[in-house]
């Protein structure tokens, strides 16, 4: 089995032996109601797995991509979302170049999913594929876990990633998580800094 999280063989894998822990298989309340009080726009899901926020993003009026670099991950996003499937792509979150700049980029469980080694490149990817005000919203994993995946972070290491190119503007443990990230997931919003 593949140990280098970084590569897609080893989500493949993962797919294929239906080893998913992280899949909650819904979309988690907190986010819902989130989006209830949002102005829709443009988002973008990297590392979307089954997809399933994919639908409630699309329900709330967003414009949706989803990407995945695992095509076992494209056909079960596909397979959850039905008609919603077009909305789901091949790419890598790094590489990829459709030209566009986001209102939103959502993030569960995907930064604890990559090595440590990526994680300063995650944040320079994140700022620059944001408008100018633009937001990083989603679910991290604030725990010490160095190794992974996932691997978590403290709200320090967090900060000290994110703050020289994003403002946190709202923070709070997840009520709901589940059973790997279970008390040490947080709802978090960044706001990009000019």
């Amino acid at each position: 089995m593949a140990q280098d999280s970084s590569l897609p063989e080893f989500w493949e894998t993962r797919y294929q032996t239906r080893a998913t822990p992280w899949d909650a298989g819904q979309v988690p309340p907190t986010l819902l109601h989130w989006l209830a009080a949002q102005q829709p726009g443009r988002v973008l899901i990297p590392g979307c797995g089954s997809g399933h926020e994919v639908i409630a993003f699309i329900e709330a009026g967003w414009d949706v991509l989803a990407i995945d670099f695992s095509e076992g991950a494209i056909q079960q996003a596909q397979q959850t979302l039905g008609s919603y499937a077009k909305h789901v792509q091949f790419g890598d979150f790094f590489k990829f170049d459709i030209g566009l700049r986001f209102d939103l980029v959502y993030e569960r469980a995907f930064l604890c999913a990559l090595p440590r080694s990526l994680w300063v490149d995650y944040a320079h990817r994140q700022a620059a594929l944001l408008r100018e005000t633009g937001l990083l919203a989603g679910f991290f994993f604030l725990k010490d876990t160095p190794k992974g995946p996932p691997f978590g972070t403290s709200q320090t290491e967090l900060d000290s990633l994110l703050s020289t190119q994003f403002k946190l503007i709202e923070s709070r443990r997840a009520p709901e998580s589940i059973p790997v990230f279970v008390d040490h997931e947080w709802w978090q919003v960044w706001a990009k800094q000019a």
